[in-house]
């Protein structure tokens, strides 16, 4: 079955969607990637001296601003009233690995993918930023959309960690 884009009108032409008639709904996105660092890097991150400051702090923080500024750095996102939206990190210092969990909340007309998304983004880009000048060979991966809840289409997870706990077809 072929899915009809929303995000285009009858001529083609792209449109943000109407959300006018939808019922609003609790609605949670979560979001995961990682940056490969060094064992340097690693390092300087876990000890804190890295010399741009706390690297972990920092990206959390921009990663929530990420998070609240989805709507003006993607032209067609909704500008929305967030209840709640926290990013956190699993190091996962033997494979040298740090791992951004965004999750965004709120009661709404339309989902929050976007903005858990865009705030796992952001923070790897802030690690990136942060840590340059120790490693220039840093790689982000992996960033994709694990669970959301709520809306027209219920629960959908892509995320391994989630798919025991609500019965989801991860893939």
């Amino acid at each position: 079955m072929i899915e009809k884009l929303t995000h285009f009108d009858s001529k083609g032409q792209a449109i943000m969607v109407d959300v006018t008639a939808k019922a609003e709904t609790e609605r949670t996105a979560i979001a995961k990637g990682r940056i490969r660092v060094s064992p340097d890097t690693m390092r300087a991150i876990l000890e804190g001296t890295a010399k741009k400051g706390d690297v972990l702090g920092v990206a959390r923080v921009a990663g929530i601003m990420g998070v609240k500024r989805t709507s003006d750095l993607i032209p067609m996102c909704h500008p929305l009233m967030l209840t709640n939206c926290a990013v956190d990190f699993n190091v996962l210092e033997e494979a040298c690995e740090i791992e951004a969990v965004c999750t965004a909340r709120l009661t709404g007309k339309t989902g929050v993918e976007m903005e858990a998304l865009t705030g796992v983004s952001v923070a790897l880009l802030t690690i990136y930023d942060m840590c340059k000048a120790i490693d220039k060979r840093m790689e982000i991966t992996g960033i994709h959309l694990a669970k959301k809840t709520g809306g027209k289409s219920g629960v959908f997870v892509n995320d391994p960690e989630f798919s025991k706990e609500d019965g989801g077809d991860a893939r």
